[in-house]
């Protein structure tokens, strides 16, 4: 991911001219590929091959527990979407965590190889074979590194001396690995240790249950971070006589390092007595120590080991505004007298809450895991971020408290707003809502609306104003208990006339030549004709809300915005293409994916992808898209080549320039076909993805899943329809159950697939509250109150409408 702040811009104009800089990259791959060649070499090409393989092969679910999940909690794998490609894994991670949990509290690992660390940004990557120790916080599908706070580690006394250094691990199986929803259990044999973990909201809970007569130590690593993010000012005190730590630190993240670091505050509580305890810094360990300072420290207590096996538990509280706040959330959420039964009781009963809100029936047992653990992720993140009493840390860096809602951040609305709001208007309108006033609260406290907020600041990752979109869909789709007018006041500023001075927000880049040519110059600024693209689709969904509030001049000016995409087009190439100042197209390669164009020489104007993916990035406009082609059939002969480029195998190192199901913009593009008059089309290919684009191992999605984005995508497909994102329609697709009940309040809207099998993938007939939809979508408004959709399968498409 890219930050709109950081473009080069002086480089820019030789990117397309510096000729020279196409041998020296070439020279720079070569040397590359000679040392990555030496060193395969040198440890033995077929040994690493076969030694990984031996551990993704192994299977979660052998550890024997006491404690399991219910029937419908069993269908969820957390290790899907764990490992994989590194640069395409998932990024999900196997924490104990509940519903939009502040604490997701996990195993963070380390490689095989090198004892390197973060190839999974969430902290845990299923190729590893080694344990660094278990954190309390992290990012979720996002390829950003933040998190991985007060990570303890437990040992034994005759192995605590070398385990105090910070590059402590220790080897583990899968095994002797379980985990479903709350809930997370591993053996480490060296440590002569069975780690299980829950978590209430804001409170991580840990067991540890030592086998022999040695003490036990556990280390808690106050200054742990995640991959190349770090920590400072760190604070450490141990308090002996109420058996408790408590602590502070400043993250310095991914995205917490943009804004100047986030504040991260704990108190932990432990069953036992210390029998002996210390704290260390920069200065090393010192036995007895009870207080600590700096960039990097930790401390360490033992316990009085008894005969057969000893049982420490320890529950972690964090909170972001005051180690008071962490010790409220820590009394409230989990006192001295509630269990680890209990707590790991509570988070699965909000699990089985949350994901019974849509039942599903038929269809594999593949595809049910597949299907809940898809819903799981999608109910993880955002974060609730306010403690007990109310109160958060806002975007001005006050302290603030949240009444009538609950405070989220964590939001990846570039991606999340294609698909996982529009699931949570259907089935957790009430936890959109306190979202929806979150986002109204950032934009109070810091002047805009965020595009990727995170923490208690704006990340500026990525480009657009996609709350623009989200906030729209959301109003028009009925919740309206939140300040409307104010959020459309900062929307509309930042679209019409520009951010307000001393924000921090980034604002729409280049947005003086958008209005005033129609489109983003490209000598003018990196990123053009993704950012051309995104402002249209804004533009469009804020004229509905314009239209919608009674103001119908601003509706009928972004309206016209809306249309500036087209202006890329070029009819004698047939693809958009980035434009200068004065109207002039600036040449592309098709086929070259920005993933591989590291200088940005031919793929500068696009986001994360290739001139061919961007091709069909219009959700919102698909007949105006399919009337820039030359012809119907044209488009459908296109659209389908795009298809048909694309790899049928899940999480591929290299992505290609055709279909990718791993990035956003273009995820939407099989539901294009319908515009075309062809929804046989959209039901094959719908299949196709849903198919052959997830799986139900440890890889499982085709790219990161962004905050559920894809999880969301396959959730929407299976049911048999799709949201068209800042609009109250739905696309037809191709339903992979028999029947689907989803749960939206009051209201209920059950689906049925009759004649539904593998092989019948096209829909002979569909109907709606017992009427045929002839044009294969229907609007927002049809189901609210509940309902029945019918789909009618058959093996053979039906012909053109």
């Amino acid at each position: 991911m890219t930050e709109e702040n950081q473009e080069k811009e002086f480089f820019k104009p030789y990117r397309r001219t510096a000729p020279w800089r196409w041998p020296v990259r070439i020279l720079k791959w070569i040397f590359g590929l000679i040392l990555v060649f030496i060193l395969l070499i040198l440890i033995g090409i077929g040994g690493v091959v076969g030694y990984y393989k031996s551990i993704v092969n192994q299977k979660p679910g052998g550890l024997a527990v006491t404690h399991h999940p219910s029937e419908l909690l069993s269908k969820v794998d957390p290790f899907i979407g764990t490992g994989g490609v590194p640069w395409v894994c998932a990024y999900n991670s196997p924490a104990a965590t509940t519903p939009w949990g502040m604490v997701r509290l996990g195993p963070d690992t380390a490689s095989m190889l090198l004892d390197i660390r973060g190839l999974n940004s969430s902290g845990y990557y299923y190729g590893d074979n080694k344990i660094i120790g278990f954190s309390h916080n992290r990012l979720l599908g996002a390829d950003a590194f933040d998190g991985g706070n007060f990570r303890i580690f437990p040992t034994i006394e005759s192995r605590v001396e070398k385990l105090r250094s910070a590059d402590r691990s220790t080897p583990f199986s899968h095994k002797e690995e379980i985990a479903f929803p709350g809930y997370y259990a591993v053996r480490l044999p060296s440590e002569q240790t069975l780690v299980e973990l829950t978590a209430s909201t804001r409170v991580g809970f840990h067991r540890y249950t030592f086998s022999g007569n040695e003490n036990p130590h556990l280390l808690i690593d106050v200054s742990s971070s995640l991959g190349d993010a770090r920590t400072k000012e760190g604070k450490v005190r141990i308090v002996p006589a109420s058996q408790e730590i408590e602590g502070s630190i400043v993250n310095f993240g991914s995205f917490s390092g943009r804004y100047g670091g986030l504040n991260v505050f704990f108190v932990a509580r432990f069953n036992r007595p210390f029998a002996e305890y210390g704290t260390w810094s920069a200065d090393g360990f010192e036995s007895g120590r009870e207080e600590a300072e700096g960039d990097s420290l930790g401390a360490d207590v033992a316990f009085e080991g008894e005969n057969v096996e000893t049982v420490v538990e320890v529950r972690l509280a964090l909170s972001h505004v005051s180690i008071e706040n962490a010790r409220l959330n820590l009394d409230t959420e989990i006192g001295d007298d509630i269990n680890f039964e209990q707590v790991l009781e509570e988070a699965k009963q909000a699990w089985e809450e949350k994901l019974s809100l849509i039942e599903v029936e038929g269809g594999t047992e593949a595809q049910q895991r597949i299907f809940y653990t898809a819903l799981y992720r999608t109910l993880q993140m955002p974060t609730l971020f306010n403690d007990v009493n109310g109160e958060y840390l806002g975007f001005d860096k006050q302290i603030h408290v949240a009444e009538g809602f609950q405070y989220y951040t964590d939001f990846s609305l570039w991606d999340t707003f294609r698909t996982v709001h529009p699931l949570y208007n259907l089935i957790v309108p009430e936890v959109q809502r306190d979202m929806l006033v979150s986002m109204v609260e950032m934009a109070k406290a810091g002047g805009c609306f965020p595009r990727w907020p995170s923490g208690a600041g704006y990340t500026n990752c990525m480009i657009g104003t996609p709350a623009d979109i989200m906030v729209t869909e959301s109003y028009l789709k009925g919740i309206r208990d939140f300040d409307v007018e104010t959020a459309y006041s900062k929307m509309r500023q930042t679209a019409l006339d520009g951010k307000p001075e001393g924000t921090k927000f980034a604002g729409r880049g280049g947005l003086e030549s958008y209005l005033n040519l129609g489109w983003c110059a490209s000598e003018k600024m990196s990123k053009a004709l993704g950012k051309t693209f995104e402002y249209s689709y804004a533009d469009w969904a804020l004229a509905s809300l314009a239209k919608a509030l009674n103001h119908p001049e601003d509706a009928a000016l972004l309206s016209e915005h809306a249309k500036n995409y087209q202006n890329l087009w070029n009819e004698e190439t047939q693809f958009f293409q980035p434009r200068s100042s004065t109207g002039e197209f600036q040449a592309i390669e098709p086929l070259q994916l920005s993933y591989t164009d590291s200088e940005g020489f031919l793929t500068d104007d696009f986001v994360e992808g290739s001139a061919m993916q961007w091709r069909y990035a219009i959700p919102f406009d698909p007949e105006g898209l399919v009337s820039l082609f030359k012809d119907r059939d044209y488009f459908i002969e296109e659209l389908t080549a795009f298809f048909e480029g694309s790899t049928k195998e899940v999480g591929k190192w290299n992505p290609g320039p055709c279909y990718w199901h791993g990035n956003e913009p273009y995820i939407h593009s099989a539901y294009l076909f319908e515009a075309a008059g062809r929804p046989d089309l959209t039901q094959k290919w719908v299949r196709w993805i849903l198919e052959n684009k997830y799986s139900d191992d440890y890889v499982g999605l085709d790219g990161n899943d962004d905050g559920g984005t894809l999880s969301a995508w396959y959730v929407f497909s299976s049911l048999g329809f799709y949201p068209i994102a800042g609009s109250t329609k739905y696309e037809i697709g191709s339903p992979l159950f028999d029947k689907a009940t989803l749960h939206m309040g009051e209201a209920k809207l059950e689906i049925f697939a009759d004649n539904q099998s593998p092989q019948n993938v096209y829909l002979k007939e569909v109907r709606l509250n017992d009427q045929p939809l002839e044009n294969y979508s229907f609007d927002h408004a049809d189901i609210a109150g509940g309902g029945t959709l019918r789909f009618t399968m058959s093996g053979e498409p039906s012909k053109e409408r």
